[in-house]
């Protein structure tokens, strides 16, 4: 199981982003500019959720995941498919993944959540002690937070 390791929620800028499109200081095109690069990458490799979107309420949420490190070369800032995740923490040393929520229907997107996976931070015991489960803590810890 994935430890802390580094992780960041962005969820208190995520409300006050809200709250100021709620109280007109910030307009919706402002905040619903997901580029089409983006929005492809939702459609192909994103996580649909259950969450609907914050602004258009109309569509449900999808959760991309970035990943940058230095051993990923060409492959840096790809999107990556949930199920892949684990397969790259049991083969490179370490590597950010960066969380990305975004509306196919209005364009909303925000950055959710940081975190590092890998080799190094696993535990005494070796990578089959949860390597699987690593990937998907975050997205069960995010859905147990949107039901509140």
């Amino acid at each position: 199981m994935r430890t802390s390791r580094q992780v960041v929620d962005y969820s208190l800028q995520k409300r006050a982003v809200l709250r100021d499109v709620l109280a007109g200081r910030v307009g919706t095109y402002d905040v619903c500019d997901a580029s089409p690069y983006l929005k492809n990458a939702a459609r192909f490799h994103g996580e649909p959720t259950e969450q609907r979107c914050p602004i258009c309420r109309s569509e449900n949420l999808t959760h991309v995941h970035y990943i940058y490190g230095d051993e990923l070369r060409q492959s840096a800032g790809q999107a990556r498919t949930l199920a892949e995740l684990p397969v790259l923490a049991m083969t490179l040393r370490e590597f950010q993944v960066f969380v990305v929520e975004v509306c196919l229907g209005c364009d909303w997107n925000h950055l959710v959540e940081q975190f590092l996976l890998g080799r190094d931070g696993l535990a005494e015991g070796g990578p089959e002690q949860g390597v699987a489960e690593a990937a998907t803590a975050a997205t069960q810890e995010r859905r147990r937070e949107a039901q509140r």
